[in-house]
């Protein structure tokens, strides 16, 4: 399995083949994020695209962003999406580490729904906090 940080000029390339894993990632976010949106955090902010794919074939990708906070600096992992984690996964993860390292980052976080903390706990990241949200009454 390879993992490649695709550079801005290539998300056309590789897009036709992510566009249904992006799709049902926009669909957990609840209304935050359609998978055009993404597309367009992809290609207009400093976010940054990664595949996990054997030649052609993609299994998978991460996008991810700089955060710089007062006291730290993070990688976060945005949306994560694909089939086969398990084989792409630990690979990945490495990726992640040593670009993180490379730009000075603290710490690499995520967020999301309650099954992740499962799926990386066995790989160092501990669950901080939930999310929760009140819809605003008047408004839904």
């Amino acid at each position: 399995m390879q993992i490649t940080l695709v550079p801005v000029e290539g998300i056309d390339v590789v897009w036709k083949r992510i566009e249904d894993y992006v799709q049902g990632t926009a669909e957990y976010t609840h209304g935050r994020y359609t998978k055009g949106d993404i597309r367009t955090g992809l290609m207009t902010k400093s976010q940054h695209l990664w595949l996990a794919h054997e030649g052609e074939e993609v299994f998978g990708f991460v996008v991810t962003e700089i955060a710089n906070y007062p006291q730290l600096k993070a990688l976060v992992m945005h949306f994560t999406g694909g089939r086969e984690l398990d084989s792409w996964k630990p690979q990945m993860l490495e990726m992640l580490q040593s670009f993180s390292k490379l730009h000075g980052c603290d710490v690499i976080e995520s967020f999301g729904r309650a099954g992740w903390a499962k799926v990386f706990k066995k790989d160092g990241f501990k669950s901080m906090y939930n999310f929760y949200e009140l819809p605003v009454e008047g408004t839904q």
